[in-house]
């Protein structure tokens, strides 16, 4: 089992910026696929950001790309999201996923049923 604890989102105004983070334990984080997706109410859950087991190669959805980066630190078992320039259209519930394959396949998959492990979301509120 990995258990996925995310923190760091708040309320900002459009053009700030914040940086999540998602702390990852029962297994080594370097042996995991990491991506972060969000949801509004009413629709449904889309990828924002993934990585590759080492953080070497990344994935973004158009919508973020240039504003949001992701990165991990295997060392201390945690991925981060920063996110600048922030968007009112970024307000959503942001969350943190992790998906068990094996090391070397083909891991670029926007698709939530890919994924094994989620964590409970933090919420990220941009006002305009």
């Amino acid at each position: 089992q990995v258990q996925l604890v995310e923190s760091g989102g708040g309320l900002v105004q459009a053009g700030g910026s914040l940086r999540l983070s998602c702390a990852a334990s029962g297994r080594t984080l370097s042996s995991l696929v990491m991506g972060w997706f969000r949801q509004t109410q009413g629709m449904v859950r889309v990828v924002v950001a993934a990585s590759s087991w080492s953080g070497s190669s990344t994935y973004y959805a158009d919508s973020v790309k240039g504003r949001f980066t992701i990165s991990r630190d295997n060392a201390k078992n945690t991925v981060y999201l920063q996110m600048n320039s922030l968007k009112p259209e970024d307000t959503a519930v942001y969350y943190c996923t992790a998906r068990i394959i094996p090391i070397g396949s083909m891991w670029k998959d926007p698709r939530t049923t890919v994924y094994n492990y989620w964590g409970q979301g933090t919420q990220v509120t941009v006002s305009s």
